[in-house]
């Protein structure tokens, strides 16, 4: 990871406790899908995550069952040894890798199984959605994750 995104997530960690009061005041804004639309598509046009992935590095995606579908046949596995040979269930019962790095993180940060990754995978750092109040505390962790939500938030404060 580049240094400015690891001055960029340190920043975020020094910062959560007033992330947390911005996104608890911007909550019930009827702009707010809107404006984190419009800060995540400018964080995107800086940021590259080939030169990060970091969120594949530590943390691991919540595995649908159609994405363990998909994932065991582009493999040419059963789901079950797909599960068996990559999967466990967390604390909260979801399906996960079972290993961090991602089992499918390659060497220069691209995805081995991109065109089929997980669902959650694509969608991330979920920051381009709609309903984003339903998953502002998301976003607040996302941000101690992926220097792109850090930034967005850093924009959304300076208004």
């Amino acid at each position: 990871m580049n240094q400015d995104y690891q001055i960029s997530l340190q920043t975020a960690l020094e910062k959560k406790a007033e992330n947390a009061i911005f996104l608890e005041k911007v909550k019930n804004s009827e702009r707010l899908d809107e404006e984190f639309k419009r800060q995540h598509d400018n964080a995107f046009t800086r940021i590259d995550c080939l030169d990060c992935a970091n969120c594949c590095k530590t943390t691991s995606p919540i595995l649908l069952q159609d994405d363990l579908d998909r994932l065991a046949s582009h493999l040419k596995l059963s789901t079950g040894q797909f599960i068996q040979k990559f999967v466990e269930m967390d604390e909260d019962g979801d399906f996960v890798f079972n290993q961090t790095p991602c089992p499918f993180l390659a060497s220069d940060n691209k995805c081995k199984v991109y065109s089929v990754r997980p669902e959650a995978c694509s969608d991330y750092p979920h920051t381009n959605r709609k309903n984003m109040r339903d998953v502002l505390d998301i976003a607040l962790e996302n941000s101690l994750i992926c220097p792109a939500v850090s930034e967005i938030l850093d924009s959304m404060k300076k208004g």
